[in-house]
């Protein structure tokens, strides 16, 4: 099998109109739901229950267990359920396919629309082969869907909070229209919808400090600097409150973006003497121009409510952010998006 890479994912949602010339309905469903496109009898089997594993996790980083996606499933698909926005068809065939392989199109029955197609010359190397890459389908229709919460934002975002980053940090930023509020520090400013009469808060935190070394971005060096910059900047209503790190839940990733290193955090945090926590999720990356470390974070307070939908929605924002050195390069939103194995026809093409 060809082995699988990522690429950056930029135009993916902007095809309007069919080759008719006709204008083509919008995806319909809600994020992050995806219907599945076979029997009863195979989704019963075990190549069946394989996909529903790979489907049926968790979104990390959350205090209690909340499911990565909402799963359905239909016989065939019919003029109702063709404009689904996120589809899997399963495709088995011995006599046409000699191995498994993942193709994807976009917005073939509808606008904003993404079929993922699986190949495979039997139920056994299907199983196998989605057991293999479960992540790689989660991953795959978690790009999709933060692809169309950024084109969202590059249509309808707040200006003003554009500006204060790039006024503090000469950066560039997108957020909801909706987060009005703002907080300044000393290489730090605090993004939030705190003014609204929603009982949940949505913060966005931005920070920077000098780029020393490859240490910078250790788990230790990261709690650290986290807590020392929350310590100083967001405190609670009371004295000795302010919020800090749950070190024992945290997690680091390294990737890219941008052809440059970036480290995603996430975990959980709390206010110190309240009651108060939450989920977050952040990037930091090195402004290379300014030798600094630029850290972008993600953060919700919903007390007694399901927070994956806060911090998804939240996280998108975190893939607009443009260093200095980025101004320069167009179109360049967009986050990692996996390359499917090309068919045999589209390689004798090529």
């Amino acid at each position: 099998m060809k082995k699988i890479l990522f690429i950056l994912l930029s135009a993916m949602l902007l095809t309007a109109c069919e080759d008719t010339g006709t204008f083509k309905r919008s995806a319909v469903g809600n994020p992050y739901e995806v219907l599945v496109v076979c029997t009863q009898e195979f989704w019963d089997s075990p190549a069946g229950r394989a996909l529903e594993g790979a489907l049926d996790t968790d979104i990390p980083g959350l205090p209690q267990s909340e499911r990565s996606f909402r799963i359905s499933r239909t016989e065939q698909l019919t003029n109702l359920t063709k404009p689904f926005r996120n589809i899997i068809s399963i495709d088995i065939d011995k006599d046409f396919y000699s191995r498994t392989i993942f193709k994807y199109s976009n917005d073939i029955y509808a606008r904003s629309q993404v079929v993922l197609t699986i190949q495979s010359p039997s139920r056994d190397e299907f199983e196998q082969y989605v057991k293999d890459n479960s992540q790689v389908i989660v991953d795959f229709f978690t790009s999709v869907e933060m692809n169309r919460q950024i084109e969202n934002l590059k249509q309808k975002h707040n200006p003003q909070a554009l500006e204060t980053v790039k006024e503090l940090f000469d950066c560039e930023l997108m957020i909801p229209v909706e987060m009005s509020g703002e907080k300044r520090g000393k290489d730090f400013v605090w993004l939030s919808d705190f003014n609204s009469v929603n009982p949940e808060i949505l913060s966005f935190v931005m920070y920077s400090y000098p780029y020393t070394s490859a240490d910078n971005f250790s788990l230790e060096n990261y709690i650290q600097k986290r807590d020392s910059v929350m310590k100083k900047n967001m405190p609670g209503g009371k004295p000795g409150q302010y919020i800090q790190t749950e070190k024992e839940y945290i997690t680091l990733t390294e990737t890219s973006s941008r052809d440059r290193y970036m480290q995603i955090a996430r975990g959980l945090w709390y206010m110190e003497n309240d009651m108060m926590g939450g989920p977050f999720v952040s990037h930091a990356v090195v402004d290379e121009i300014n030798n600094r470390v630029i850290v972008v974070e993600a953060f919700v307070y919903a007390a007694g409510q399901k927070k994956g939908k806060f911090i998804r929605k939240l996280e998108a924002s975190l893939y607009t952010l443009k260093l200095p050195a980025d101004k320069l390069i167009e179109n360049s939103i967009h986050i990692p998006q996996i390359v499917i194995d090309a068919t045999e026809e589209e390689k004798s093409a090529q």
